[in-house]
Parts: structure tokens; C-alpha cells; sequence
């Protein structure tokens, strides 16, 4: 299928018929130019969404004030399910002035839309998906600006040994294969540094009450629950079960839960002490993202550690497709092609950003919170714990990016 789009440049061009989104521009486009946007707008996981909205809405205004273009977001809600996750992709991928899409929030989503994703060409970039193997599963046209489970899992394993000093854990996933994942990884560093998990169950995204897995961690002895579930209201039922049982069990766990309102004032003081792992530092107190931070705020208010990565990834997208306009061709593949070329001095997350081989983020980083109060505040000690490539190495030797055709 053909179809002709109008050009710009000193001389009056003639129209060439193009193949489907395929663009050459002589000077910025004329022509419709737009990105996709998926996440959790709605439903259980609401508040980590509309950050990630949010953020990516910001992004494209700054672009378009700076460049002068005007890019278009167009908004998927996906709800954190993955067959959703596959009707907003192939409306997405539908849509030929669609050059790229920042996400799926969602290791489950990314697994699901992958191969759709590959075949259309259109790259899609990732702010929260961690599933280790998400990008060694030759789904080439994936990327993600955050470090991954094997990881995050030795990290938090490690810490729950090292720095707290706990011997024995209760793990609970919520079924998805970002909490399956990361639980797996978390439970082999934690037994291989000494300690003891006395139990694991699965839960559903919808459960809320957690009273019958806190009688079950309490009898087996359990210090702690480690639960890296995505729905942080589940977090904060989990706090108040504890707090009713009078059991004397901490909790830990992962990004999912990293929502003041969800998992703190939800919990109605009851997670206080609890510890949180985070792909993202709070750029609050980058002084290299003052700016950013302030135009975010007064527009929108405050926020996590979700929406940064939003506007990593978005930023990272738009970089791309001005890079293949300039080049003089702009395609779903040219456009893919330049985000694996990203190589960004320093981006809002306060560092780098690049990409290896695999799409996987360079140099990425973790970091450990405490709730105290209404806030989470940055553990110290870990205030940037370097996500090793030791951890990941050998999985990304086991498979390669096919080749763009």
C-alpha cells in the first residue's frame, strides 16, 4: 500500500510516493508525526500510570517547544493486563504516523506484544519493565531505560541478608512474570548469602485480604514478607493484616509498591519501617533536573520514582526520530535503528543513558527507601547500588538481536 505525503525545502519538491510510514524530510515534517504511550491509566495501578502519563505528556511538550515540531501523543490504557496490553499495541502499530511507543509499563505486557511489536518494526521503549528476559528473547525492537531482575533480585536479596541481618523471609508474588521473575532472583541471592525462606504463595492482583498468608508467615517463623507485587494498595492491606495479627514481620518490596498515596496514606501508618526497591533515584534532589522537576510539579504536582523513567524513555524516542529526519529518511526501522544508538551525556535520571547490544540501559543503577512518615526516604547505604553486569552477563550472551531487516 502507497501513500503520498507533501515535502518541505528551499526548492518546491515534487510528491514521491513513499512506502507506508515511510517519510524523507528535507527540514522538519509537515506532516503528522506521532508516538504511542501505554501504561495503567486506569484500574488498580491508576496512580503509577498517570505519573508515567504524565511525564511522557511533559516530554513531548518540551520537545516540541525546543524543536518547533508538533508531536502528537497518542495514549493506550492498558491496565497492567497483557491482553489489553495486545489490543492497544496493534491499534498502535495500525496507525502509520505512529513511529514509536514508550512501554509497556509491564513485564507481563512487553511479553505479550513483543513479537507484534518486532514484526511492525516499531520500537517500543520501556520506563518500568524489569523481567530479565524481555530482552533475550529476540524481541529486537524492545528497550528499556531501567536495570532488570537479575539485578534488582540480588540487590534486594542481598541487602534483606546483609544490611538488615534477616535469616528468614516469606515470599509472595502476585503471579505476574515481573513479580515471579523478581521473586525467583531475590530468593536465590537471599538463600545463597545464608538465609532461610520459610514459605511462598502466589496471590491475584485483585485479592485484599492478606490476614490468612500473615498467620502463614507468622507461624513459619518469618522475619519478613518480600513481595514485589505492581498493585501498592495490595502493599498497604498487607501492612494493616500485619498490624492486626500484632505480628512482628517487616515488609520489603519492589517498584510496584512505591506510591505515597497507595502504599503509605493508604496503609494508615501501618508500612511504616518498610523497605522499597527502586530502578529510579529521586531526582528531587538532582540539581542537574531542578528544571525539570519544577515545570513537572507546578503543572502536574508531586511524584515518584515511575514518572522519571517515563521521561527518560519518551525523550529517548523523540531524540530518535528527529536524528532520522535529519538524516533525511523517517521509518519505523530508521527510528529504531537511532534509539539503539542513543548515547546521552546525561539524561533526567542524573547520569548516561545508552543502550548494550541488547537493548538493555548501561550502568544502570538500584536503590533501597524506608517509609518514614509520608515519605520514602533513601536508605544511606544504599543510596546507589550499581546494577552489575556481572549479573546479567551471561543471559545476554545467551541470545542476540536478530538483525533490522
Amino acid at each position: 500500500m502507497k501513500f503520498r505525503k507533501s515535502l518541505i525545502g528551499v526548492l518546491a519538491l515534487a510528491i514521491v510516493p513513499m512506502a507506508l510510514n515511510s517519510v524523507v524530510f528535507a527540514q522538519a515534517p509537515t506532516v503528522k508525526v506521532k508516538i504511542g504511550v501505554m501504561g495503567p491509566f486506569t484500574g488498580n495501578a491508576a496512580s503509577i500510570g498517570t505519573e508515567q502519563l504524565n511525564w511522557a505528556k511533559l516530554a513531548v511538550e518540551d520537545f516540541n517547544k525546543s524543536s518547533g515540531w508538533s508531536v502528537e501523543l497518542v495514549q493506550g490504557d492498558t491496565e497492567l493486563d497483557a491482553a489489553k496490553a495486545v489490543t492497544v499495541a496493534a491499534s498502535m502499530i495500525a496507525d502509520p504516523d505512529i513511529y514509536a511507543v514508550v512501554g509497556p509499563s509491564g513485564s507481563q505486557e512487553v511479553d505479550a506484544t513483543g513479537a507484534a511489536f518486532k514484526e511492525a518494526r516499531l520500537v517500543n521503549v520501556s520506563p518500568s519493565a524489569t523481567r530479565t528476559t524481555l530482552t533475550t528473547s529476540g524481541f529486537d525492537t524492545f528497550f528499556r531505560v531501567v536495570p532488570t531482575d537479575a539485578a534488582q533480585g540480588p540487590t534486594d536479596g542481598n541487602f534483606m541478608a546483609g544490611e538488615l541481618g534477616l535469616t528468614k523471609i516469606f515470599v509472595i508474588d502476585d503471579q505476574t512474570s515481573y513479580s515471579t521473575g523478581l521473586a525467583d532472583e531475590a530468593t536465590k541471592a537471599f538463600e545463597a548469602a545464608g538465609g532461610t525462606v520459610v514459605g511462598r504463595d502466589s496471590v491475584k492482583q485483585t485479592d485484599t485480604d492478606f490476614s490468612t498468608l500473615v498467620t502463614k508467615a507468622a507461624a513459619a517463623g518469618a522475619e519478613a514478607i518480600f513481595f514485589p507485587g505492581q498493585i501498592a494498595s495490595q502493599g498497604a492491606a498487607l501492612g494493616k493484616a500485619i498490624t492486626e495479627q500484632g505480628a512482628s514481620i517487616k515488609i520489603f518490596a519492589a517498584d510496584g509498591f512505591f506510591s505515597v498515596d497507595d502504599f503509605i496514606k493508604g496503609a494508615a501508618g501501618t508500612t511504616e519501617g518498610s523497605y522499597i526497591s527502586a530502578f529510579a533515584p529521586d531526582i528531587h534532589k538532582l540539581d542537574s533536573s531542578a528544571d525539570v522537576v519544577k515545570r513537572y510539579t507546578d503543572e502536574y504536582g508531586d511524584f515518584g520514582t515511575f514518572g522519571p523513567p517515563t521521561y527518560a524513555a519518551t525523550t529517548v524516542i523523540l531524540e530518535a526520530i528527529e536524528r532520522a529526519s535529519t538524516a533525511g529518511t523517517l521509518t519505523r526501522a530508521a527510528v529504531r535503528d537511532e534509539v539503539a544508538k542513543t548515547d546521552q551525556a546525561m539524561s533526567v535520571l542524573g547520569g548516561p543513558l545508552a543502550f548494550d547490544a541488547n537493548g538493555d540501559v548501561k550502568n544502570a543503577a538500584f536503590y533501597i527507601f524506608q517509609v518514614k512518615g509520608d515519605n520514602f526516604e533513601l536508605v544511606p547505604t544504599a543510596a546507589s547500588m550499581e546494577a552489575t553486569e556481572e549479573a546479567t552477563s551471561d543471559m545476554t550472551m545467551e541470545a542476540t538481536p536478530e538483525a533490522t531487516p
